[in-house]
């Protein structure tokens, strides 16, 4: 399948003083997923270069089936080189890196509108849905206002023990920006398909969410 698609991760390492970074297994288990089926997979950072990993999400180390894409993420092309590029779906990977680097972040705003206007998929996974924080349609609307999603939710962030460390909480934020939130129970595989708006919860939704935006690809040749 002629297809090509931009995994996109966070390049912060520092949150508040808590150390973190990309949650491995929201990319990796994407990437994995797309390349078995044949796709063009790209990778960008924020920033480009090395992406630290959040050590939490590696605590036996890197496992084997990650090497591959884990190898890609020791120098990574920047967001803003990768957005020379046009592509059939976008995925936004968590951690808690992007509640840094992925809010007010124009290039981002840019990207998502741009991908998403053009009837592409647009897609984001556990903390990675942040990106659709404060994102405004040309009319001044909220992005995420009247549409379903998911996200990494306010017990989630509580269970994870950082509801003290992060800035904000994704879901509450996005509630506030009027989004309809449709979760499932905590730290169970969950996914919300609204048209070409594709959402993931958690890390246990990052290989359905892969599925999910493949199935949609194939219906949408």
């Amino acid at each position: 399948m002629n297809k090509k698609i931009l995994l996109i991760s966070t390049s912060e390492s520092n949150m508040n003083g808590h150390p973190t970074g990309l949650w491995l297994e929201e990319l990796a288990e994407p990437y994995n997923v797309f390349k078995k089926a044949g796709l063009e997979v790209d990778i960008a950072s924020i920033l480009g270069g090395k992406v630290i990993l959040d050590k939490v999400s590696i605590p036996n180390g890197i496992p084997s089936e990650y090497e591959v894409a884990y190898k890609l993420l020791e120098n990574t092309q920047s967001l803003e080189t990768a957005m020379k590029n046009s592509y059939d779906a976008i995925l936004f990977a968590g951690g808690h890196g992007p509640l840094m680097d992925f809010v007010n972040n124009k290039n981002i705003e840019e990207l998502i509108l741009d991908t998403y206007n053009n009837g592409n998929i647009v897609a984001g996974v556990c903390h990675g849905v942040a990106a659709f924080v404060n994102i405004k349609n040309k009319d001044g609307k909220y992005f995420v206002d009247g549409k379903n999603l998911t996200a990494f939710t306010d017990t989630e962030e509580v269970l994870a023990g950082l509801e003290d460390k992060v800035p904000f909480a994704v879901e509450s934020r996005l509630r506030e920006q009027g989004a309809i939130i449709d979760k499932g129970a905590d730290f169970t595989e969950k996914v919300v398909v609204d048209k070409n708006f594709i959402t993931g919860q958690n890390p246990q939704s990052s290989h359905k969410i892969a599925e999910v935006i493949l199935e949609n690809l194939i219906n949408n040749k």
